[in-house]
């Protein structure tokens, strides 16, 4: 019966050192984001879609995923892109329609990265747009006859997200 009572106290007290740590991690980097640094020195948080792209005639679905980076000693230091599975067939600059929130929808040239499954935008602008933003809505088109694609982002920790990168890169945030 001790023995219960013990492995119990020590459950309760694993149980409030896990939630005593999880709510110290949730005030410095949020759940919804995902950060890496790569050997070049490229610091990145991305994000994945609340909604879900159909692929593969129908069989398969995946959630874009959009990734905002810093790059510390290069022009342009920031960039944003958003990564797809399926192709795109434009093959250098694509029309990307904006919502942020519920406000009008805008439309931005972005550049078509390597096989045609990353849309890519420079400049810290594109960043700071954001800043301000619960919401973030990408449409664009795959091709003449393919339809079009649309992703949709909860950016709740953004601020949060680019402080973090900001700092890892050495730079303002923008």
């Amino acid at each position: 019966m001790r023995l219960f009572v013990e492995v119990g106290h020590a459950s309760a007290m694993a149980l409030v050192l896990v939630s005593v740590c999880g709510i110290a991690r949730a005030d410095t980097v949020p759940d919804n984001w995902r950060f890496e640094t790569a050997e070049d020195g490229l610091v990145t948080a991305s994000l994945y879609a609340t909604n879900k792209l159909i692929t593969g005639g129908g069989a398969l679905s995946y959630s874009p995923i959009l990734t905002i980076g810093c790059r510390a000693n290069s022009e342009p230091r920031w960039t944003e892109w958003l990564q797809l599975n399926d192709t795109v067939s434009a093959s250098r600059k694509i029309t990307v329609s904006v919502t942020l929130d519920q406000g009008g929808k805008f439309d931005e040239s972005w550049s078509v990265g390597p096989r045609g499954r990353r849309l890519m935008r420079d400049g810290a602008d594109g960043i700071k747009r954001l800043g301000a933003a619960n919401r973030l809505r990408l449409s664009w088109r795959f091709g003449l006859l393919s339809g079009r694609g649309e992703a949709d982002f909860d950016l709740a920790g953004f601020d949060e997200a680019v402080s973090q990168v900001a700092g890892s890169c050495n730079t303002n945030v923008p």
